[in-house]
């Protein structure tokens, strides 16, 4: 906090600091809390009739009533990282958007609008089937990805993004990020002002690559190019179409990893899927038979995939889990990754009661295998 040299602490932001990072002390209301004072650090979105609106780094927003405001202060746009790659949100986001490729897409000034349309029957609807039997393969290969100015004011340009996906058949999704330097707070408060609900929120981390290939040999992991039947067979999304198939092997360089269950013709006891591309690889789709888990068959397939991974020259990773995942979380921490920022879906306002329903046959997704 800042504080004064006559040891008062002062606020020093003003309305004017709309879109800066700032740390604030508030004074709590009697009886809400046993500390006197609550300290909140975000990005400051918004500043009026009295209230300020704060984004912290999870994407939660925080309003503080101006007359509770004990001290403030503007702070740098990230904190420093302790460990890991250095890496800008921008980079992070083009490595992720090529690792996950939609079927067809269409820019919007510099939007991306993305999508990955499938044919279901309509008793099988999963998320997202608006029109009864169209569907998206994962909210990320069907949303917008909005690195930049989309060339038209933002309710014009919502407008647009509406149309197209409802074109398709589909929901409307923004996909968003805070926490990070050049992340989209603004773009999220001004979203959920219009009315756009946050789906899901998940976290992108990163790590170094060659303690990942250290961690286990790996020996009875067989490494393909393709997704083959077996893989399919682990693989958590069941029925998997033509359309998934592509969108799961798209990216620079793909790789499949398999660990055989232990009978022919059982389901793979884990499988893998890895990106690389350049200095980065994206782990995706992690998943091991739960009568096998606690048997270091994740950190294995990650193994095999990170040695294949250093061999095309790559040295930094990436990936991404949900913050409810504790399990894939501590697997992650002990393989040396960190958070590097929060990443949001946000869906257009319902329209029809049709929608309403539909939006509560949508599931959770995000992280390695789910997004």
């Amino acid at each position: 906090m800042e504080i004064s040299a006559h040891g008062r602490l002062e606020v020093r932001i003003t309305a004017t600091d709309v879109g800066k990072r700032v740390s604030v002390r508030r004074l709590n209301e009697p009886g809400e809390a046993l500390e006197k004072f609550t300290d909140t650090v975000g990005v400051l979105t918004s500043w009026d009739n009295g209230v300020l609106m704060i984004t912290r780094r999870d994407g939660r927003s925080v309003r503080i009533a101006e007359s509770a405001l004990a001290a403030g202060k503007v702070v740098p746009a990230a904190p420093a990282r302790r460990r890991g790659p250095a890496a800008s949100y921008p980079e992070l986001a083009h490595i992720a958007a090529r690792a996950w490729r939609p079927v067809e897409s269409e820019r919007l000034g510099e939007w991306e609008l993305r999508a990955a349309v499938q044919e279901v029957p309509r008793e099988a609807r999963p998320w997202g089937a608006v029109a009864g039997r169209r569907a998206g393969f994962t909210r990320r290969a069907n949303s917008v990805l909005p690195l930049g100015d989309p060339g038209l004011p933002l309710d014009a340009a919502l407008d647009s993004v509406r149309r197209w996906y409802g074109e398709r058949g589909l929901p409307a999704y923004v996909q968003t990020a805070t926490g990070a330097e050049g992340t989209q707070e603004l773009l999220c408060a001004e979203l959920e002002r219009r009315g756009w609900v946050r789906e899901v929120t998940a976290e992108l981390w990163t790590g170094a690559l060659a303690p990942v290939a250290d961690r286990a040999e790996g020996a009875g992991v067989v490494l393909s190019r393709e997704a083959d039947e077996a893989w399919l067979a682990r693989y958590q999304r069941k029925g998997v179409s033509e359309v998934a198939l592509q969108v799961l092997g798209s990216g620079p360089s793909v790789w499949f990893a398999t660990v055989p269950g232990a009978a022919a013709g059982e389901a793979p006891a884990a499988i893998g899927r890895c990106v690389v591309d350049g200095r980065w690889a994206g782990f995706a789709a992690v998943e091991v038979d739960p009568g096998r888990r606690r048997q270091g068959l994740a950190t294995e397939v990650m193994a095999a995939l990170a040695r294949r991974a250093l061999d095309e020259g790559a040295s930094a990773a990436w990936l991404q889990v949900e913050d409810d995942n504790e399990a894939a979380r501590a697997l992650y921490t002990g393989l040396g990754f960190a958070p590097h920022h929060a990443y949001h879906h946000y869906r257009a306002p319902q329209e029809h009661p049709e929608d309403h329903a539909d939006r509560h046959r949508t599931s959770a997704e995000a992280g390695p295998g789910r997004s």
